[in-house]
């Protein structure tokens, strides 16, 4: 898949490692890793879940992540791809995702589930880190 880069002068350092934090966090959710998850978030961050649930700073959204990510993915996982980065000034970007849910044999799930999460970064002290992410499920062919 080939990323959308706004502007297209856009530092290939920071696409990188901005793709990079897009893997991890595809890689704490698949493995269930509450605390690596955590760690993408900046303390005042504000994330809605898939399902709708608006968490505001980052001990709401410690409550309910580890309430839910322990046994997720117990029959399954997830794969990130990064659609778009539009970096909004030097040190905030904006990250669309696609997401796609495999089963326990790594095949993409029948009905597909997918998602189309966005997430905005903050760089803090070297380092990006989640300020906001929209965690939207991409309904199914037949849904009204």
């Amino acid at each position: 898949m080939t990323i959308s880069i706004a502007p297209p002068h856009s530092s290939e350092d920071d696409v990188d490692e901005l793709v990079a934090r897009v893997a991890e966090l595809e890689r704490t959710q698949r493995t269930e890793d509450v605390e690596g998850f955590l760690a993408l978030f900046d303390a005042d961050a504000v994330w809605v879940s898939a399902v709708g649930v608006r968490l505001i700073g980052r001990r709401q959204i410690e409550e309910f992540t580890s309430r839910v990510l322990p046994g997720a993915f117990a029959d399954g996982s997830v794969r990130y791809d990064v659609e778009h980065i539009r970096f909004i000034t030097g040190d905030v970007v904006l990250t669309g995702v696609n997401q796609e849910y495999m089963d326990a044999a790594g095949r993409p799930m029948s009905p597909p589930v997918k998602g189309r999460p966005s997430y905005i970064w903050r760089r803090q002290d070297g380092e990006w880190y989640i300020a906001s992410g929209q965690n939207t499920l991409v309904p199914t062919e037949g849904t009204d």
